[in-house]
């Protein structure tokens, strides 16, 4: 018994951690992320060279690492501001 204790204490201690400086920025990360990936593999789809796909897939993985080191709290931006990061027209520190 005292083997079962031991391990649940320690995942019932580390679940506040865990949920510590979200705010939402990794969802928004992965949405620009996302974004920037869908529009590399329509770019290609059209014919468009590689170079210019993995370019844009870059600036996606640019923009993501900017917003989740940015810890910006997704829940006081309006959704046109989150859309603006999304989109790379804003930055996180504006």
């Amino acid at each position: 018994m005292r083997n079962f204790i031991a391990p649940v204490l320690l995942v019932l201690a580390a679940a506040p951690l865990a949920a510590c400086g979200g705010d939402g920025d990794d969802s928004l990360g992965d949405r620009a992320e996302e974004q920037a990936d869908a529009q590399a593999d329509a770019m290609r789809a059209n014919g468009m060279s590689e170079a210019a796909a993995d370019a844009v897939e870059d600036q996606g993985d640019a923009r993501e690492e900017a917003i989740d080191d940015s810890d910006v709290d997704v829940d006081e931006l309006t959704p046109d501001q989150q859309n603006a990061m999304v989109n790379g027209s804003m930055t996180p520190a504006q």
